[in-house]
């Protein structure tokens, strides 16, 4: 069997402190490995330095971490991909051990769940976002994994080939957690040490802005993926609201045989209908939605298998 094509992705944004010390771990760890760090309109030294430290240095002027990404799975072709932050907060001696369970068992992603022993490390406001959203996506989903929000990711080609990249900024790691869930994909987990930043790097996430963004992805994947639920949930509000305004009435007119409130009357009646419009949505987005499945399916087994060690 012929050797792996390995690429290493790195989205950077700002990262002149840390980009080469990341860069030269992910090349000691995978010596074979192609290293790609995509700039994304830095105002500092991040490609200078980067080109320094031996990778190939290539720019994405559309703002957002999805952007990044939807470029680099377009662009970059290989038969394993390497992808972490540009920070140097993910431990790159991890990758290997990822790369060789991907071989192994023919995975197609494997999660780099983070294990942080530095509280400066990870927030605690990121650590209560995560396990939040962790464990919405387990209700929606059915299931998931231990840390959906980790970047730290290694991917077969089938994967990245199949996936069309909606998002635009820090939501990706969510949709791509969703899209290896839909299509009930191979996938495993690898425990890797979660360093601090170096000095003079500096996070670019927001605890409440991009928790809300990735909320609301959570929340539009399974309004588009689960519309039957999503929308019969709507529809059974409608319905009690409908009942429960309309039992007095039904009541009074058994007594009277008389409707002496018509407002009320046509407010339940239009909340009614209300509800079988959003059931009968739902019925028809469902089946639209399981036509899609099977095609976001052929298209991902038209592309070759994870290469077993």
């Amino acid at each position: 069997m012929t050797e792996p094509r390995i690429a290493v992705l790195l989205p950077c944004y700002n990262e002149e402190a840390a980009i080469a010390q990341t860069v030269a771990g992910f090349r000691a760890a995978l010596p074979t490995a192609t290293i790609y760090v995509y700039d994304n309109n830095s105002r500092d030294r991040t490609i200078e330095v980067a080109r320094a430290a031996g990778a190939v240095v290539r720019s994405e002027r559309m703002q957002g971490k999805g952007n990044v990404v939807r470029r680099m799975f377009a662009d970059i072709d290989a038969d394993i991909y390497v992808m972490a932050d540009g920070d140097a907060t993910y431990d790159p001696d991890s990758a290997a051990a990822m790369v060789a369970r991907a071989q192994e068992e023919g995975l197609d992603m494997i999660v780099g769940t983070r294990v942080h022993e530095a509280a400066e490390a990870y927030r605690r406001g990121h650590v209560l976002g995560n396990r939040m959203m962790t464990g919405l996506l387990a209700r929606l989903f059915g299931r998931s994994f231990t840390d959906i929000f980790s970047g730290y990711r290694v991917f077969s080609r089938r994967f990245v080939k199949s996936f069309p990249v909606l998002s635009s900024g820090f939501e990706i790691e969510t949709e791509i957690s969703v899209h290896a869930l839909e299509l009930k994909m191979p996938v495993g987990e690898v425990e890797t040490r979660y360093f601090a930043r170096p000095d003079g790097s500096v996070s670019k996430l927001s605890t409440y802005s991009d928790g809300f963004r990735i909320a609301r992805t959570i929340l539009t994947l399974y309004r588009i993926e689960r519309p039957m639920l999503f929308f019969g949930l709507i529809a059974a509000a409608f319905a009690l609201a409908a009942i429960g305004l309309s039992v007095p009435l039904v009541l009074t007119f058994l007594d009277t045989h008389t409707v002496p409130r018509f407002p009320t009357a046509i407010l339940s009646t239009g909340l009614m209908i209300l509800a079988f419009l959003n059931l009968f949505t739902g019925l028809i987005l469902d089946t639209v939605v399981r036509g899609r499945r099977e095609v976001r399916r052929l298209a991902y087994l038209g592309v070759p298998g994870p290469l077993r060690g």
